[in-house]
């Protein structure tokens, strides 16, 4: 079952909502293709129909229902996974979703955690790879890992577009071709710090872009194990997963592949940052990149599953 699991999703209602409340850097940033609008999905599908992709699992991107007023990210959360839930009742075969959460309110995160899984059918939650300023490793939110895992739910991890909180990304215009990947690396090693995945090891923690620039770094990392414990970082890192988003580079995924193993790497897309030609790459990149054929079938048709629970 070829399932792309980096998928976004913006019904026109709640992107109102939070450019309403100028509340993340990316809600004004309309995507073509991306919106509740019948002639959107039927694209959407068409797309995913072409590149042989049987369902999607849709999360908010970075437009993450992240307030100070606590009432407002819980309405604002609540929209979203509503509305998600709708699309979902409508297409059950073609998508499923991670549940938003109003962080940094953890009680409130954790009630719509449960009303998402419980009565609404979400197979998870999302995240960001930070909350606000604050790291999404943050003590502070160990109930909601706890949770997680208990439930053996997956995690997505999607950068915040925060620029890592430096004008030297920011004021150079390189929130999200710099900071997005740097986001997913400072991700990684927070919680491989905080030793997440081995405390959690329920949580099917998937981290986008390939982990960003972990792989190109794994061996300066493990150079610094005694920071982090006995187990070196590489080793935590293969007890999570990773998207294949990386725009084409084959390059890339066969080094995300060599640290990794195939067996920890998902299809993704990022839809709709690649349209068309390039959803349809999305695919073709890791068909044509001479891995094994057993590596590139398990990539592409068996490890989301597996992941998901729905395939041995």
């Amino acid at each position: 079952m070829r399932i792309d699991v980096h998928a976004h999703y913006f019904p026109r209602a709640y992107i109102k909502r939070m450019e309403s409340l100028n509340a993340d850097p990316t809600a004004g940033a309309h995507r073509p293709l991306a919106s509740d609008d019948p002639g959107d999905l039927e694209q959407r599908l068409k797309m995913m129909d072409t590149a042989g992709v049987e369902m999607q699992l849709l999360s908010v991107s970075a437009t993450f229902p992240y307030l100070d007023q606590e009432q407002a990210a819980v309405d604002a959360a609540r929209e979203a996974n509503d509305l998600y839930a709708e699309l979902i009742e409508r297409y059950p075969r073609r998508f499923k979703g991670f549940v938003a959460v109003p962080l940094p309110h953890v009680d409130a995160a954790l009630k719509e955690l449960e009303r998402g899984m419980d009565k609404l059918g979400m197979i998870g939650a999302t995240i960001g790879t930070s909350v606000v300023a604050r790291s999404a490793a943050a003590e502070a939110f160990e109930p909601f890992y706890a949770e997680l895992n208990r439930r053996a739910a997956p995690l997505f991890v999607h950068p915040g577009g925060r620029g890592m909180c430096s004008p030297l990304i920011e004021d150079y215009g390189l929130r999200w071709s710099i900071g997005a990947p740097l986001e997913d690396t400072m991700f990684m090693m927070h919680v491989i710090q905080k030793r997440i995945p081995l405390r959690y090891p329920n949580i099917n923690i998937i981290v986008a872009h390939l982990g960003g620039a972990y792989p190109m770094l794994v061996n300066r990392l493990d150079s610094g194990a005694r920071y982090v414990g006995e187990d070196p970082p590489s080793a935590i890192a293969r007890r999570m997963w990773y998207d294949t988003v990386a725009q084409g580079n084959t390059n890339a995924l066969k080094c995300a592949h060599a640290v990794y193993g195939a067996d920890r790497l998902l299809h993704g897309s990022d839809y709709p940052w690649q349209l068309h030609e390039e959803y349809l790459d999305s695919v073709k990149y890791i068909q044509e990149s001479r891995l094994p054929q057993k590596d590139i079938d398990a990539i592409l048709d068996h490890n989301a599953a597996r992941m998901l629970g729905w395939e041995k």
